[in-house]
């Protein structure tokens, strides 16, 4: 907790926390949502794709959305450690939190496996798709709304800082 402490009040920490300035935390919060979007727009375009949804368009050439999902999964990575050092001590002992990390991780695997595997077979585009890649994409889908809606409830569930009581 010593350790949680010193980085929740070390001064840069305090700036984005307690900055009335539109550059704290606003903008890393407006950051860190537009990377997450990018992430799950991205791969939610890749897996209703696989799912069907547009049956003429063909699969292969979404494989040029990972490297932009990847610039927003890396905008999140970064913006989301300045706001998690930013109320370490609330953030870190919130199972939440961690429930949030187990689904953002988890994407992540099924982001790189799909793009592995599904993207990898020289066959997509010249039949239906396969039954794995649809289940690859259910997945993903399931894995980026559990950690948007686990992110979402970091705010409302558990400590928080500056709540009565928190």
């Amino acid at each position: 907790m010593d350790f949680l402490n010193t980085l929740e009040h070390n001064a840069f920490s305090q700036w984005v926390t307690n900055s009335p300035s539109a550059w704290a935390f606003p903008t890393f919060l407006f950051l860190h949502t537009t990377g997450m979007s990018i992430v799950a727009g991205g791969s939610a375009i890749i897996d209703l794709v696989l799912l069907g949804t547009w049956p003429s368009l063909p699969v292969k050439p979404l494989v040029r959305l990972y490297p932009v999902i990847w610039v927003g999964f890396w905008m999140n990575a970064i913006t989301g450690t300045v706001m998690l050092c930013a109320d370490a001590t609330a953030k870190l002992s919130s199972p939440d939190f961690y429930l949030k990390m187990v689904f953002v991780f988890s994407g992540v695997y099924v982001l790189h496996a799909m793009r592995k595997t599904v993207f990898a077979d020289p066959q997509l585009d010249k039949g239906p798709v396969p039954r794995s890649a649809k289940m690859w994409a259910l997945a993903s889908l399931f894995c980026w709304f559990a950690a948007i809606t686990a992110g979402r409830l970091l705010a409302y569930v558990g400590p928080n800082k500056g709540a009565i009581g928190g």
